[in-house]
């Protein structure tokens, strides 16, 4: 067996890589309460304390040396390479991830997460595919940095499916996928677009943002995926009070995604690798809660006259319903719904007043939030058709009860504006 080493490069197995690869034989809900504790750094204590380093002292000029042969290795060196605090998180992620992953990377968010693994394995002069459902950041960072640089860009139908080999160049290296989409929600068929990657004769990388499922409800890499992707300020961290990212590759990306990441210098404080830890930890559960909840405001939504549809994977009016039927193990807090009528100039109506659902951009946390939106402005290869404005709702774990009243209030609201 080998060791993934610091932020994941290959060397000698150590108990806590073999822990690790142990872990993958759990049941998830097993591995998030326990992987990651290694009795070297940690001496045993059962949530790794916060090691908060800059400089690193040495003896001599050998032992400087030495603890520099492997820029990856798990050794004390500068604070920017991590601390026992960092790598107790990379291997917990690793472990929930599976076999195949080989190498985790901190970011100090989940944008950075996504830039890092991008740059990681694109050049001046290649092409890159991006989901036309992709995360708004996304497609500004391809617009003003990515293609500042020299690389191409284009915004695919997100069910496309196999067709994707159509749109693959002869520079294409990179195909990133969501799934479900940011704000509209359709489910990707990873395991077609994977195989048309890989099936195509180039050397593609298939990305995925698995923010919103977690590798709790979506095992990425046993559906073909390269490097997975999570902004881990949301369900990881789950508690709105830390900015953080992850990228995980497997063995074929492990050098390329280090030594990106190392050159570009990301990495976030022990502090904030210290709490998404903790908060890993309760994963299982808080996923099961926001599912509970937000099956439970969507069906209300879905009988309620006022409203168009509800564009949640569960549900048979969300695209690829039957993708995610098949390949999730389960579904989280956010959704969105149609309004049948109005524009988002009504939308202040129901937003301003609210008590329970506040405006975020964030989410992933403990409360719930709504964001009024109207995503046909910004698609360029797909339509998406709507009655009127779409309602971004992240359900949080309070009283579904108290959450039912005040959508309902909103809505009266909304509809008494549009009459005027």
């Amino acid at each position: 067996m080998t060791d993934h080493g610091q932020n994941g490069a290959q060397t000698q197995t150590t108990p806590l890589q073999q822990q690790t690869k142990q872990a993958t034989s759990m049941k998830k809900q097993t591995t998030i309460v326990t992987a990651g504790r290694d009795k070297k750094h940690t001496h045993g204590i059962v949530n790794p304390p916060v090691y908060r380093a800059s400089t690193c002292l040495f003896e001599s000029h050998q032992e400087l040396k030495d603890r520099n042969k492997d820029p990856y290795d798990r050794h004390l060196y500068y604070g920017r390479k991590g601390t026992p605090t960092h790598w107790a998180l990379m291997d917990a992620l690793m472990a929930l991830e599976g076999a195949q992953a080989e190498t985790c990377m901190l970011y100090p968010s989940g944008l950075a997460a996504v830039s890092g693994a991008i740059l990681a394995v694109v050049k001046a002069g290649d092409h890159i595919l991006i989901s036309d459902s992709a995360y708004d950041p996304t497609r500004a960072l391809a617009k003003n940095f990515l293609s500042r640089m020299g690389v191409d860009h284009t915004y695919y139908d997100p069910m496309i499916g196999e067709d994707i080999r159509d749109l693959i160049r002869d520079n294409t290296t990179c195909i990133l996928v969501e799934a479900p989409g940011s704000l509209t929600f359709e489910v990707q068929d990873i395991p077609a677009i994977s195989r048309a990657a890989h099936n195509s004769g180039h050397d593609i990388c298939v990305i995925m943002d698995n923010t919103w499922a977690t590798a709790l409800y979506y095992q990425a890499f046993d559906k073909g995926v390269d490097i997975v992707v999570h902004a881990a300020t949301k369900y990881i961290v789950g508690h709105s009070d830390v900015m953080l990212g992850a990228a995980i590759a497997n063995k074929k990306y492990t050098k390329p995604l280090q030594q990106a990441t190392a050159s570009l210098g990301y990495i976030c404080s022990a502090d904030d690798a210290y709490l998404a830890l903790r908060g890993l930890r309760t994963l299982d559960v808080r996923l099961r809660q926001h599912q509970e909840n937000a099956l439970t405001i969507a069906r209300w939504l879905d009988d309620h006259p006022a409203v168009d549809r509800i564009l949640h994977p569960a549900f048979e009016s969300c695209p690829g319903h039957d993708i995610w039927k098949r390949d999730f193990k389960g579904s989280t807090g956010l959704f969105s719904f149609v309004m049948k009528d109005g524009t988002l100039d009504h939308a202040a109506a129901m937003v301003d007043h609210m008590h329970h659902f506040k405006m975020g951009f964030s989410w992933g946390g403990y409360e719930s939030l709504i964001l009024p939106t109207d995503p046909r402005h910004y698609r360029q290869a797909s339509d998406f058709k709507a009655t009127g404005p779409t309602f971004r709702l992240h359900i949080g774990l309070e009283h579904t009860d108290d959450l039912i009243d005040d959508l309902s209030d909103g809505i009266d609201r909304y509809l008494a504006a549009i009459k005027g």
